[in-house]
């Protein structure tokens, strides 16, 4: 069976790992999570980031012909609509994003967003196959994150979004709208019954404490074997009780306003306002006396 070619690139501001995915008999290829640059304090969003993997696939002679989304991202900006912009490619993302555009249209008062998911190209069913090139696509519904989280399993190789970290830092929050950690370790138990040499390609590292460099490819057998959250002999309940625990104490990411109202769009900005800026919008609740 041919394995796919892979080439991560890692965006250290939000600690998101982008892949560029190909087919080496027919040179094509699908980029999976591209990130849009944003800094939050001064308004400025650039593609640097996208430009890099278009750059290596023209110099390398890949042709991207589709941009995979595993989830709706809430730490960084989807670069897909810039992707899609230089290439013609389509993109594509779980048929749950529904789920997510109808909770988060009220949220932001998004009347104008359609909750079908039709600002996507393509809407992923759990058990969909699909192709880039001759490498045949896989695609797992592994909700719990959020409601539309997939995977995509291609030949031995598995790109799982969110669902784990590496094996020293565990497994992926699953107190956003929508998010459950009993669903959570549904799924991962599902990823972990893969043969034990898969090899899972994550979207994030935050290097867990002791280790001095980023990580983002680890093996079903070593999670199996040493996930600290998640490894063979954890009860469903003892994950729900520490993953539910952990949550209550994280902060929320400081991309989350931001990156939801775009990426439930595909990457899509609000049309700019007469003076050429694009706006995004800020809950404000004020706090009871």
């Amino acid at each position: 069976m041919t394995q796919p070619f892979i080439e991560a690139f890692f965006d250290e501001p939000s600690n998101t790992i982008s892949y560029l995915v190909g087919d080496p008999a027919t040179r094509t290829a699908a980029v999976i999570d591209p990130v849009l640059d944003f800094d939050m304090a001064s308004g400025i969003a650039d593609t640097r980031s996208a430009q890099r993997i278009l750059d290596f696939a023209r110099e390398h002679d890949w042709r991207i012909d589709m941009v995979l989304e595993t989830h709706a991202h809430a730490d960084h900006l989807s670069a897909a609509p810039f992707i899609k912009a230089h290439t013609g490619a389509w993109a594509g993302i779980g048929a749950h994003i529904r789920d997510v555009q109808k909770i988060f249209r009220p949220v932001f008062a998004m009347g104008d967003l359609k909750t079908d998911g039709s600002d996507f190209d393509r809407l992923f069913e759990d058990g969909d196959r699909f192709a880039i090139g001759a490498l045949e696509v896989q695609v797992l519904h592994v909700p719990g994150h959020t409601p539309a989280d997939v995977a995509y399993v291609i030949g031995d190789a598995s790109f799982i979004g969110d669902t784990l970290f590496m094996p020293d830092y565990g497994t992926a929050r699953a107190d956003f709208p929508g998010g459950d950690a009993r669903t959570l370790f549904r799924s991962i138990r599902r990823l972990l019954a893969l043969p034990d040499a898969t090899r899972l390609f994550l979207c994030h590292d935050y290097k867990a404490p002791g280790r001095d460099d980023y990580r983002w490819q680890t093996t079903v057998g070593e999670q199996r074997r040493s996930n600290g959250h998640v490894h063979d002999g954890v009860s469903e309940d003892e994950f729900v009780t520490m993953r539910e625990q952990r949550d209550a104490s994280l902060s929320v990411p400081k991309l989350l306003l931001p990156s939801i109202q775009v990426n439930i769009r595909a990457g899509r900005f609000h049309e700019a306002e007469s003076n050429g800026v694009t706006y995004l919008r800020i809950p404000v609740k004020w706090k009871a006396d």
